[in-house]
């Protein structure tokens, strides 16, 4: 049996994750094919097994690993004095953190305060409302031509995955036998975290908004775990 893998869109690429390694390949302006290959980090396998906390390490080393490669894909596509270092990815973290953090946990909280005081009427619509802003996100970016085409590069990895665990060998002509949907998506997956976050907020009690946001934060990696 082929072991299952993971991964995500690069910019023109993808990015593979085994339990041991991660690959990346990207296609440069040239067309010349550039591979990266290295180990995966330990944290999953020290930690990654273990029920609970499995989440919560899984999410993370996934955001480091997928940032880092993103940031060099994206350098491929540079003349080498432009490109981002360990600064720049550092800071490119941070603020995708704050993007994500903001649009979809402190945006819809402070909509539902608006309309709605408290109960768990506030928790549903707050979850409602992270659902609308995930969604709307993901039509407004999807707009944008290099946004369009990681998404293609997304259903191919999709596609490329399917052909691997299957157990069949890696050429285009299998490849395109496969759908570009799969089970194990990241995206899919983010809309289990919004439901499951629905009930996991409906324990805070607190009325004062900037209360409710924090509480909120320091309960995410419960949600992760769960």
């Amino acid at each position: 049996m082929t072991e299952r893998l993971g991964g995500q869109a690069l910019v023109e690429g993808v990015m593979v994750l085994s339990p041991q390694r991660v690959a990346m390949c990207v296609r440069a302006p040239n067309k010349k094919i550039i591979t990266k290959r290295e180990a995966r980090m330990t944290l999953s396998k020290t930690w990654g097994k273990i029920f609970f906390l499995r989440g919560i390490v899984n999410l993370l080393e996934m955001m480091v690993t997928g940032t880092k490669a993103l940031m060099w894909s994206s350098n491929q596509q540079l003349e080498k004095d432009e490109q981002v270092g360990g600064w720049g990815i550092f800071l490119s973290i941070l603020f995708s953190l704050a993007l994500a953090l903001g649009l979809f946990v402190a945006l819809p909280l402070w909509l539902t305060s608006v309309v709605v005081e408290k109960g768990f009427v506030f928790h549903l619509v707050d979850g409602v409302l992270r659902v609308v802003v995930f969604l709307l996100y993901l039509v407004v970016i999807s707009r944008f031509n290099d946004i369009k085409r990681v998404f293609q590069y997304h259903g191919a990895e999709h596609m490329a995955i399917h052909c691997y665990e299957s157990g069949k060998r890696l050429t285009r002509k299998n490849v395109q036998l496969f759908p570009p949907e799969h089970q194990r998506c990241g995206t899919a997956f983010l809309f289990l975290v919004l439901v499951v976050s629905v009930f996991v907020f409906s324990v805070i009690t607190s009325d004062v908004w900037i209360v409710q946001f924090l509480m909120r934060l320091a309960l995410v990696p419960l949600v992760a775990s769960i």
